[in-house]
Order: structure tokens, then sequence, then C-alpha cells
């Protein structure tokens, strides 16, 4: 389960003394906490972990693109770090031709036709990718198609 590899790993990297390793992995398990207190469960599921994982991630791209834009490059290096170190418990990351495959299936199932159906076909795509492509990939790549 990914929660026990979070764990085996905070540990791993408390005894390499990781400091980025550590403070990333100490804030995500966190996070999993506050989520399963808000859920009311004893242990998440591997796939609302990986959501996780992927807010945290579009948390730090976010953050860089504020720390470059005011000039503070050492903090903009310090949230890559983190951003690499959560990157690390995604599933394989889909390549952009087969996400784009996915995407005109889904529009051809859903007969989508212009680009009034793009939350249609973005809810599909993402039920179908789960973890293996973030949000704005696929929203680009549907409203490309859809564009047409």
């Amino acid at each position: 389960m990914l929660l026990n590899q979070l764990q085996s790993d905070l540990k791993t990297a408390q005894l390499d003394r990781n400091e980025i390793k550590v403070s990333t992995l100490r804030l995500l398990l966190s996070e999993i906490k506050y989520a399963q207190i808000a859920k009311n469960v004893e242990e998440l599921a591997d796939a609302d972990i990986i959501s996780i994982v992927q807010r945290e991630i579009k948390k730090r791209k976010e953050a860089i693109v504020g720390f470059r834009s005011g000039s503070r490059e050492e903090s903009a290096q310090k949230e890559e770090a983190e951003q690499k170190v959560l990157e690390t418990y995604l599933p394989v990351q889909l390549t952009t031709e087969e996400l784009t495959k996915i995407v005109e299936q889904t529009i051809n199932e859903v007969g989508a036709s212009s680009v009034t159906d793009m939350g249609k076909v973005i809810g599909l795509v993402m039920g179908k990718v789960k973890g293996q492509a973030d949000g704005g990939s696929v929203s680009s790549i549907v409203k490309e198609k859809l564009a047409r």
C-alpha cells in the first residue's frame, strides 16, 4: 500500500538525513491524515492518496511560478526539489500521444462536437486515466480537439 511506502521512505530519509525528502514526506503524510479525518475513515485508498499527491504537486508548480516572478530563485529551487520527491509517488504518466488517443476515443464515445461538451469529456477522461495525467494536460488536449 502507498501509505506504508510513504512511511517507510520517511524513515529511510530520516536515517539518510535527507532534509528535503523528510520535510516533504512529513507534509504529505500530514495532508493524508487530514483527509482521513475529513472522510472519517481509518485508511485511505491508494487512489485518494494519489489525488493528494497530485494536489501537492500542483501547489508546488504554482509556488515555483510565484517565486520566479518575485525573483526568489532559491525558494523556487526548493519547491522544485519537493515536487520531484512527490512525483516519485505518482503512477507512470501517460505520454502526450497516449493521452491524445484516449481523449479522441472519449470524444467519439460521447459524440462531443463543440467546446460546450468539454466538461463532460474531461470528466470521463480523468476517470479513465486515474492519476496518470494531470488535469491541465487533459483540459488543453480536449480544448484543442473540440475547437476544430
